[in-house]
């Protein structure tokens, strides 16, 4: 029996494990020696040892045995009962495109919106380095990757980034994205270098978009550095995060995560991208929600303080509530009380995600969303699980089910 049984459920956020080669396998030729391969550490299985080489060879060895393991009898023997308890690069479909179906099928989810793991600040931090050859050839790569491995499965649903930091590559490469079968684009969560996210040299992007029907994403990761790393220099040791290693974040971390699409979508609001695309839909991935209502609030706050000054604000058709109620979604972390959140932005604003197959994400999603839901009414629950994703993917949706 599946994991997940009894209703209609779309992840919002799901995840391939990376190999330590897997960028420079996609990348052109010319790039792919630029192109260093991951150096994985913490909880993961793989150890970062040696020289280059060596640590190369003993990175392939264990991949190498990692994916002997998945293809045993006795491993696969288990796989029901054990498909949400194996994490990272032990769980089933992590990194073996042709096992995804199989953990589709085994945790009961109609579709899973696909990210990659280890690339988001790296993809970040080569948009703001000044190379844009490098940064948008290794986006290309990344953008490879992530469609080869998701053209197993329909269910599967492809991001590939687009970055913005210039405006005649950022339309070209929207275009290839949505030319090679991307789902979703996927966006830095804040400030492009040199200009606002908001500029109109970018209205072609988001143009794009809506008529191909699919979604802006913005996902955790990709800001660079979440808060000023000042703040672990406190004299105590540094504690483990969920790996087991020091290379993800905690608890001081996590109270940066929306400083970076809180202050981007209120830029895009204000200064009209969602009132001249209103059928762009904008998805906010493992960033968490229950800053979303109070952030809404001082929205109107600024709204009614500032619109007598601004003629960007008088020209807006709606308030600024309403433009995330009518196109923007966001995924709740499971500690989060997803029945508050309803209650106070509305039923219409939050993604089930399962964060599959990351620590983060837990053993049990499903038990405590529907223990933070309470007694919220069987259409919440319908638009938690199900329908709201199926309205931010807009085309991409179509075939899945409903």
């Amino acid at each position: 029996m599946p994991y997940a049984t009894g209703r209609i459920l779309h992840d919002a956020d799901a995840h391939i494990m990376e190999p330590p080669t897997w960028l420079r396998d996609h990348a052109d030729p010319g790039l792919r020696d630029r192109i260093e391969p991951l150096a994985l550490s913490g909880g993961n299985e793989l150890r970062q040892t040696g020289d280059p080489t060596a640590q190369l060879r003993d990175l392939t060895a264990a991949f190498d045995r990692i994916r002997a393991k998945h293809a045993s009898e006795e491993y696969r023997a288990v796989e029901a009962e054990e498909i949400m308890a194996r994490k990272n690069f032990a769980a089933t479909g992590s990194f073996v495109a042709d096992d995804r179906p199989r953990a589709l099928d085994l945790l009961g989810f109609s579709s899973q919106l696909m990210f990659n793991t280890f690339h988001n600040q790296r993809l970040h931090d080569w948009e703001h380095a000044g190379d844009l050859d490098f940064a948008y050839g290794a986006a290309r790569a990344h953008n490879r990757g992530m469609v080869e491995f998701c053209s197993v499965d329909d269910r599967l649903l492809p991001t590939c980034y687009v970055p913005l930091a210039d405006f005649d590559r950022a339309i070209a490469m929207t275009d290839e994205a949505i030319g090679m079968g991307a789902a979703a684009l996927l966006v830095a969560s804040g400030c492009p270098p040199g200009h606002s996210p908001s500029h109109v040299a970018l209205d072609p992007v988001w143009a794009r978009a809506q008529v191909a029907g699919i979604p802006i994403v913005f996902h955790v990761g990709g800001t660079g550095d979440l808060i000023d790393a000042s703040y672990f220099r406190n004299g105590l040791p540094v504690p483990p995060d969920f790996h087991g290693g020091e290379e993800n974040f905690r608890s001081v971390d996590y109270m940066g995560i929306p400083g970076p699409p809180a202050q981007t979508l209120a830029t895009m609001i204000f200064d009209g991208v969602l009132e001249r695309f209103p059928n762009l839909r904008i998805g906010v991935i493992e960033q968490g929600a229950i800053w979303v209502p109070s952030w809404m609030r001082q929205m109107e706050s600024a709204f009614d303080a500032f619109a007598r000054h601004e003629e960007r604000l008088r020209a807006l058709s709606l308030r600024p509530s309403e433009y995330v109620r009518r196109q923007i979604r966001f995924t709740p972390y499971p500690t989060e009380d997803v029945g508050w959140i309803v209650q106070q932005a509305g039923p219409e604003v939050l993604l089930f995600n399962s964060d599959y197959p990351h620590v983060e994400g837990g053993r049990k999603p499903v038990e405590r969303f529907e223990a933070s839901l309470g007694d919220a009414s069987e259409a919440v629950r319908r638009a938690f699980y199900c329908d709201n994703f199926l309205d931010l993917m807009g085309t991409a949706a179509t075939g899945l089910a409903a």
